[in-house]
């Protein structure tokens, strides 16, 4: 086994295990050190810091080798610990920056204590190669914001766009399911980033493309937010026209990490029309608009059923997000009708605005115009 051998299979091995320091995988963290075969056996050195634990660094050796065994490796596997020796019970560093937080934050907890674990605090700057990035956003969840980005993406790769779609609800990731791309996703061994899956043309990156479909992310806040920052700044995106970023429901850590971490061109809102998801909705808004990122405006979704004979039944109420758009005084950017075509496309990896029909010609409106107030902005 050569060398090239050796890092082809010990890269997607240890691009699986999550370094609990920093947040990213293990390979990326370059902990994985000096492959070298011995007969049919494998040695590697794993360097660790003084903040791993014996627990940490024994998990880690023992996914990686997992992870070998699953791709095929059989021979012995021989993780030699490197870096700093555990520290001692009671001797562990401070986990953040001591003192308060900076004044001046426009929502409470951006920085200061507690911001610091798992990779540092979060610095702003540009993804190489990217010209517009757009969040899509809700209040809750259940309200098609997946379907909408998903669909977004795809149409705007229809209208002749270099397109990525980022995945960014780490407990709940869906774009491998509704994109149809349950494969791996790579790592550049010259530049060390992350290479997206391509799926219908779109560039796709998900939580949901490392980790086992029945796996649950049981991560606290800054491990989520390391892991979105990682997504968004080190993976390859180069290229792209738009950026669509598909995320959580709510107000909370992944929503705050991606406004510190990169300057949004807009946010769209998603909502159905009940007043149970536009009272959220709403806080979507009033959120970007605190945080002064553009509002593009909202997407209805679920807006009605239409009957056999035309008529429609209006089943969570009738124009809701006409209403709020109307109330924040942007724009109403479209609204898609409960259609069973519609969720059969997200459940087989092949979203509706791949083909023809009405709710299709919908989505090309929506991304008509986003691109519209993007570059007349």
């Amino acid at each position: 086994m050569g060398d090239d051998d050796l890092t082809a299979m010990l890269q997607p091995a240890a691009s699986r295990v999550r370094d609990p320091l920093t947040g990213r995988s293990v390979w990326l963290a370059n902990m994985i050190r000096n492959p070298r075969p011995k007969g049919d056996d494998l040695i590697y050195d794993l360097h660790f810091e003084a903040e791993h634990s014996v627990d940490d660094r024994q998990r880690i050796a023992q996914a990686v080798e997992g992870n070998l065994r699953e791709l095929g490796f059989s021979g012995k596997v021989y993780a030699m610990p490197a870096g700093a020796p555990p520290r001692m019970p009671g001797g562990r560093a401070p986990s953040g920056p001591a003192g308060a937080p900076p004044k001046g934050d426009p929502v409470k907890g951006m920085s200061g204590p507690g911001m610091g674990p798992h990779g540092g605090p979060i610095q702003k700057a540009p993804i190489e190669g990217v010209k517009h990035i757009i969040a899509v956003a809700s209040g809750k969840g259940g309200v098609g914001k997946s379907t909408v980005s998903t669909n977004l993406a795809v149409s705007l790769v229809q209208q002749g766009f270099a397109v990525g779609l980022l995945d960014a609800d780490i407990y709940g990731p869906s774009v491998p399911t509704m994109m149809g791309s349950s494969q791996r996703p790579m790592v550049d061994p010259a530049t060390k980033q992350i290479l997206p899956v391509e799926s219908h043309g779109v560039k796709c990156l998900s939580m949901g493309h490392l980790v086992d479909p029945e796996e649950a992310m049981i991560w606290r806040g800054p491990m989520v937010m390391s892991a979105v920052r990682q997504f968004l700044q080190q993976a390859s995106w180069k290229g792209l026209d738009y950026l669509i970023i598909d995320l959580p429901p709510g107000t909370g850590d992944a929503q705050l990490t991606l406004i510190q971490a990169v300057d949004l061109s807009g946010a769209v809102i998603v909502t159905t029309p009940q007043p149970v998801a536009l009272a959220d909705a709403v806080r979507g808004i009033t959120m970007f608009r605190k945080l002064e990122v553009p509002l593009l405006g909202v997407v209805e979704n679920m807006a009605y059923y239409e009957l056999p004979d035309g008529t429609k039944d209006y089943v969570f109420g009738r124009d809701g997000g006409k209403d709020v758009a109307q109330r924040f005084e942007t724009e109403l950017l479209g609204q898609i009708p409960l259609q069973t075509s519609l969720r059969q496309g997200g459940d087989a990896g092949v979203p509706v605005a791949l083909n023809e029909g009405p709710v299709a010609d919908a989505f090309a409106d929506i991304a008509k115009a986003v691109h519209a107030k993007v570059a007349g902005a």
